[in-house]
């Protein structure tokens, strides 16, 4: 059975989950309230940061949010993006987002990514030792493979601990994760919460109308991540699939992620309410198995894990 993430009092996670990545940077106090409120109005009760989004910006502004809800909603983080997966370095990280945020308990601490110079054996005995004492309910993983997460699974478990959640990078662009993480995740009972079904941007159709305000053209990683000319033919044609079907392109991209057949919770975010509009209207969006067909044809599909290209009738 796949994990369920609730709140502290037993309100279920949403179908999306909501990402403050932009919180005190990008959007700045009242955008980024404005968000939250908008959010809040659409359902959402699953909020994700980190540790080291917008300088601790980012946590503060949406501890300040989250007070006269606390219990209505799961409150994720992450720690160890940088300065490795040690003891020392996860106490401190999750005692100041804690102190940030004002919270008693993280609902769900992330490890942000895989850190190859830690023993896992440290870094799970520390996220034990932190939900005996009250201050994580989950343990999540980030820009984790398929081979890490198996075995930091099977390390966890030796502290009494399981895997709630899995932040892989997908979208319509960057489709790797279905070759082994959404498979092993659903085989495992791991909720998938993927992050950038926007493909930072890409899929909005912003770049296709010539709009060059946005992370692509202003972050040099981002650049990178989606620089490949047959990514942007990929957004340039769900651009003109969504002219036909009168729906946002952005709506198209959040719906299309969220329907993959393993059931992903998709991690939405924006600079504004305006911005943000779009994907919220993905929840209530009921796209049918042809269109996702018509969608998905639109990139290329890895190939299997075993790279035998005839099973998948190619």
């Amino acid at each position: 059975m796949k994990q369920t993430l609730t709140s502290p009092n037993g309100t279920p996670a949403s179908r999306f989950a909501f990402g403050t990545m932009q919180f005190g940077g990008r959007a700045d106090e009242t955008q980024s309230r404005e968000m939250f409120d908008a959010c809040i109005e659409a359902g959402i009760t699953h909020f994700d940061t980190a540790h080291v989004y917008t300088g601790g910006a980012s946590e503060t502004l949406l501890g300040r949010f989250v007070q006269d809800r606390r219990e209505d909603l799961i409150i994720a983080t992450k720690a160890a993006y940088d300065g490795g997966a040690g003891r020392d370095n996860l106490l401190t990280s999750a005692e100041t987002s804690r102190q940030r945020m004002g919270l008693d308990t993280l609902d769900v601490l992330y490890l942000h990514r895989f850190d190859p110079d830690t023993d896992m054996h440290e870094s799970f005995e520390t996220l034990a030792g932190l939900k005996e004492r009250g201050h994580i309910r989950h343990v999540g993983l980030s820009n984790f493979a398929a081979w890490q997460v198996v075995k930091a699974a099977n390390i966890a478990a030796k502290f009494d601990l399981g895997i709630a959640v899995l932040q892989p990078m997908y979208n319509l662009v960057k489709r790797q994760a279905e070759v082994e993480i959404l498979p092993m995740a659903d085989d495992l009972g791991i909720l998938v919460a993927p992050y950038s079904p926007l493909g930072g941007g890409l899929l909005t159709g912003k770049y296709t109308a010539g709009d060059d305000a946005g992370r692509l053209e202003q972050d040099s990683r981002y650049a990178a991540r989606y620089g490949q000319q047959q990514m942007h033919d990929a957004a340039k044609g769900l651009s003109q699939i969504a002219a036909e079907v009168g729906v946002h392109p952005a709506t198209l991209a959040v719906a299309w992620v969220a329907k993959h057949p393993t059931a992903p919770s998709p991690i939405i975010s924006a600079r504004s309410a305006a911005q943000l509009q779009p994907s919220l209207e993905a929840l209530r969006y009921v796209m049918s198995d042809a269109l996702y067909d018509q969608i998905t044809a639109l990139s290329v599909t890895p190939p299997p894990a075993t790279d035998r290209l005839e099973e998948q009738g190619v």
